[in-house]
């Protein structure tokens, strides 16, 4: 089972305070206005790789900041394979503005979607990691969930581990009911250039060899190979065991909070307590660029439509 410390972690001016039973920490101890220095971004990355999201406090940055301060991570994506509401000195961020919602998708929503999910995973390289930056935050509400992938696939029992590490499924981008209108600019955009790939059921993470469950209700719309009915109740047990309580952690966003997670070991579930309020939400997204997944077989996902999205 995945080891999770229980006392906070201090080096190189970095503390690590962890907040829930199997996922999440606080960091403090850095300034994010400043450069980090080599030994923090180990020290952070160690981190994130131990408790898949990070989270910051009272960090008051600029988009040119938080570009800088992912860049030291990886490669930084544009800001979304459909997204043309990208600040236009700032092609790199994600404006997840409630603002914009209505516009865009023909309905009025505060997030984007309020099923769990990994970010794109879609995509033939899903990001590696994403970092979110509130800017303006709901006085009450708005609470965004992470749930641990790899804590969800060591606590199965041994043969649901065992058949679950032989299957693929299907990622689409919408997944099997788009948050969108049909006659919406942005259903338009998705079927003009769809995004669909095979990945494995169970992904080897890259850096710290977990395996951990890679399907989620956001995109993941079918097991390959399987009825219909099969499918379906293979996809809900394990749905249900990702959104387990116990693998989870809850953020309250205030301005200047910032989230880091590694995509790659978990999914994230935005609110849907805000739609019946007149509020405002606002955050920015960097992402970056992801690896191929790969299975317990060595087999790498396979793209069905759609490219590598790749960063700089």
């Amino acid at each position: 089972m995945t080891a999770v410390h229980e006392n906070p972690i201090i080096t190189t001016a970095v503390r690590v305070d962890p907040v829930a039973g199997h996922i999440g920490a606080d960091i403090s101890g850095v300034d994010l206005r400043e450069p980090l220095t080599d030994e923090q971004v180990r020290a952070v990355t160690d981190a994130l790789h131990t408790y898949k999201v990070l989270f910051f406090r009272d960090q008051h940055i600029g988009h040119a900041e938080q570009i800088a301060f992912s860049r030291r991570f990886g490669a930084v994506t544009p800001s979304h394979p459909y997204d043309t509401d990208a600040p236009t000195e700032h092609p790199e961020i994600l404006a997840v503005d409630s603002r914009l919602y209505e516009k865009r998708f023909g309905v009025r929503k505060v997030s984007y979607t309020n099923h769990w999910h990994t970010d794109v995973s879609a995509l033939i390289n899903p990001p590696a990691a994403s970092i979110l930056r509130a800017e303006i935050a709901p006085e009450r509400g708005g609470d965004t969930r992470w749930t641990n992938l790899v804590a969800a696939y060591e606590n199965l029992p041994e043969a649901l581990r065992a058949f679950a590490d032989g299957l693929r499924a299907e990622h689409r981008f919408g997944g099997s009911k788009p948050a969108w209108s049909d006659d919406s600019d942005y259903a338009r955009k998705v079927a003009a250039a769809p995004l669909v790939t095979e990945h494995p059921v169970v992904r080897v993470h890259p850096v710290t060899g977990e395996r951990a469950l890679f399907v989620n209700p956001g995109f993941t719309t079918r097991i390959v190979g399987l009825s219909p009915a099969q499918s379906d109740a293979v996809l809900k047990l394990l749905f249900d065991q990702i959104a387990e309580p116990a693998f989870t952690v809850s953020l309250r966003w205030r301005p200047g909070t910032i989230a880091f997670w590694d995509n790659r070991a978990t999914a994230h579930l935005a609110p849907s307590d805000l739609d019946h309020l007149d509020v405002t939400r606002v955050l920015y997204r960097t992402t970056l660029e992801g690896d191929i997944p790969v299975g317990v077989d060595g087999e790498a996902s396979v793209s069905i439509s759609g490219d590598r999205f790749t960063g700089a």
